[in-house]
């Protein structure tokens, strides 16, 4: 961690203990035990809100975080939980569930320390939203987006579903289209070792992407205390990416070159849990089955205006991409004390099939090698954890876990092999309310990560001239981490939190060097993550702006790593800097009206590879404003103005001849445009 860096970190912390001290303003009328902490759909009504995510998101400090990608099923991750529980699923997440709840379907949202709740591996101030579904209702939204240049105005976003109650029977039915239109051009510059100007390449691109989506929910109340879930989606991908462009140069001829990038593809998931009364306590039992289909190619062809021949070549891959999940939660009560056993066991499989050719002299497209392209990756794993929970004092919580997990990774095909592991896992979480304005959580855990089986696989991007050479050696990367959060409440004014936290990575995947000449994803011995996040709400109510908030948040990170190649210590390949963001909403007063305006800004770390080191990003600032109108014939209509700031599209780049460190070969430039963004949006209920 740099000095500059902890002077940062240590000022911030200054800054938030200050505030903590502050003297609060009167504190609004409790709407149950702890007013603070409990919101009633009255809360909101000023918002107009759809869906129980939108609720949520406008709660005061409170930041959706989502599960990072976990290997199976394990202990619940992210902050936000439905009735008391995680919901059983991966594809189909917290988010997407939120969505599908009507918001009059919400009897409160309730924020509460994570070690205050009989779910192992929350931390923090995590969201309970209480709903129930006592009516049949609906919701929908339409969603269109428009852009000044390079693409076709995107008519096809939206979502519809409907929730009910029949007998001991609750259902949602979804159907949701995740579309997104995009699009850049502009000139980018190639310049020799010597700085001297080697080509121009004028280029426009546009992505067109639609993944409609059928999703259904059922819980059913079984005779008993018995209850069970059943969760299912499926999904088609459609995705179509082309890139046209111009090449000039001293000395060189002038050529025309088209990228094409094409995907089609299926994914179904279905997951559910059973859960009844077993002796001293309760039995949980849930299964998955998640399974993908994915076709994709990718094609490059370069073509002289002078009449020459044309060159160019094309990548083509199936993936079949299958999870199976069986887990087991047993969970009882001793005196004030939570205790649970869980077992977990899960098959992970990627059977892949992969081709280059090269285009010859006829036109025709000719196979060429491409070793490591094709197999078959498999992973069994097996884990065993125990959890416990209970209140040390009246302002004091304590929740841990530990067990372990073991594991075999095989590989069928060029290059593979078996191999097994075992790795502890676990956690201790405390959860102290020192005052009845300030929550304090601490979190120490031992997590083993999740792998992408194509990084065990060789693969080549044309458009960039990359390619990895796959590497049957990975092992999922495992960390240490701390974390520690301060909410403080500001009774009218809002509230803010301070996270501080600290990570070791030990096998981190970055790229590594393969063979004599090769690179690929793999395992660096050790890496670190610091960082602080700053969030909070601020309420202009008492200044007499009424209707006005300011929601604010800030995250400054340090990464280190040290480079496989060189020994020298860099920060993570892609890692994030610093962001922040701004949003300002006005609710008129006495009116259907709200308008209000955001702007951020993030900053990410350069993607360092063997042959090169480049950094892509778009910015430097993204900001919008938008108005809207919540009763146009029942209806909420928004309007929105996007890249106020012309946010453009940016790429750097430093090719080496042969490895880093040696003699250059070229250094790229690369500025485009994305240009205005209108956006419109149309949500009504049924």
């Amino acid at each position: 961690m740099t000095r500059t860096f902890r002077r940062r970190l240590l000022a911030l912390a200054l800054l938030h203990a200050f505030a903590s001290n502050a003297q609060d303003a009167p504190a609004p009328t409790p709407a149950a035990a702890d007013a603070s902490r409990v919101y009633l759909p009255a809360d909101f009504t000023r918002y107009a809100p759809r869906n129980a995510l939108e609720m949520l998101r406008q709660v005061p400090g409170f930041v959706i975080r989502e599960a990072a990608q976990e290997r199976g099923l394990g202990e619940a991750g992210g902050n936000v939980v439905i009735n008391g529980e995680r919901v059983s699923g991966k594809s189909n997440d917290v988010v997407d569930a939120l969505t599908r709840i009507p918001a009059d379907n919400v009897v409160r949202i309730e924020i509460v320390d994570a070690a205050s709740l009989d779910v192992p591996g929350l931390s923090g101030q995590v969201a309970n939203v209480i709903a129930k579904a006592d009516t049949i209702r609906g919701q929908w939204s339409w969603r269109p987006e428009f852009r000044k240049y390079y693409t076709d105005p995107l008519l096809t976003r939206g979502d519809v579903s409907v929730s009910g109650t029949r007998g001991p029977l609750q259902y949602t039915l979804g159907f949701e289209n995740g579309a997104g239109h995009s699009g850049a051009g502009g000139r980018t510059l190639i310049y020799n070792a010597d700085r001297s100007l080697r080509e121009v390449r004028d280029d426009i691109w546009t992505g067109e992407y639609d993944a409609p989506r059928l999703t259904t929910r059922l819980v059913y109340d079984a005779p008993g205390s018995a209850i069970a879930n059943l969760n299912a989606s499926y999904q088609r991908i459609y995705y179509d990416f082309v890139e046209d462009g111009l090449r000039t140069g001293p000395g060189l001829p002038d050529r025309s070159r088209q990228v094409e990038v094409g995907e089609r593809g299926y994914n179904y998931e279905i997951g559910g849990d059973y859960e009844l009364a077993l002796g001293i306590g309760r039995l949980k039992l849930i299964g998955l089955d998640r399974y993908g289909n994915t076709p994709a190619t990718q094609s490059v062809r370069v073509t002289p205006l002078d009449g020459g021949v044309a060159t160019g070549s094309r990548f083509a891959r199936t993936s079949d991409e299958r999870e199976r999940i069986a887990r087991t939660e047993y969970r009882w009560k001793r005196g004030v004390a939570d205790w649970q056993v869980s077992a977990e066991a899960a098959y992970n499989s990627l059977d892949s099939v992969a081709a280059l050719s090269v285009l010859d002299a006829s036109g025709a497209y000719v196979p060429v090698p491409l070793p490591g392209s094709t197999a078959t990756v498999e992973e069994d794993r097996y884990e065993v954890m125990g959890s416990y929970g209970q209140p040390l004092t009246p302002t004091l919580s304590l929740q841990a876990s530990a067990g372990g997990e073991y594991s075999k990774l095989s590989q069928a095909g060029d290059g593979g092999l078996t191999r097994s592991f075992t790795r502890p896992k676990g956690s201790v979480a405390l959860a102290w309310k020192a005052s009845p304005d300030l929550d304090v959580n601490a979190r120490l855990s031992r997590r083993v990560g999740q792998l992408n089986f194509l990084d065990f696989l060789a693969t080549v991007n044309l458009s960039d001239e990359r390619e990895n050479a796959g590497n049957p050696d990975l092992v999922p990367p495992q960390s240490w981490e701390l974390d520690v959060e301060a909410t403080r409440r500001l009774g009218a004014w809002g509230t803010t939190s301070l996270r501080l936290y600290t990570h070791r990575v030990d096998d981190i995947v970055d790229i590594v060097p393969i063979g004599a000449d090769g690179e690929s994803p793999g395992n660096i011995d050790r890496a670190t993550r610091h960082g602080i996040e700053w969030k909070g709400t601020f309420n202009f109510d008492p200044m007499g702006w009424r209707g006005a908030k300011l929601d604010a948040r800030f995250q400054a990170q340090d990464t280190a790593v040290r480079d496989p190649l060189t020994g020298v210590e860099r920060r993570i390949s892609g890692s994030l800097i610093r962001a922040w963001q701004l949003g300002l909403r006005h609710d008129v007063h006495g009116t259907p009206w709200a308008w209000g305006s955001n702007v951020s800004h993030e900053e990410y770390a350069r993607n360092v590879r063997l042959t090169e080191d480049g950094h892509q990003w778009e910015g430097p600032y993204w900001g919008n404003v938008f108005v809207e109108h919540k009763d146009v014939f029942g209806l909420t209509v928004r309007a929105t103005a996007g890249n106020l700031f012309g946010a453009r599209s940016y790429y750097d780049r430093t090719a080496y001849v042969d490895r880093r460190g040696g003699p250059v070969s070229f250094y790229e430039d690369r500025d485009r445009r994305i240009g205005p963004i209108f956006s419109f949006s149309v949500s009504g209920k049924f």
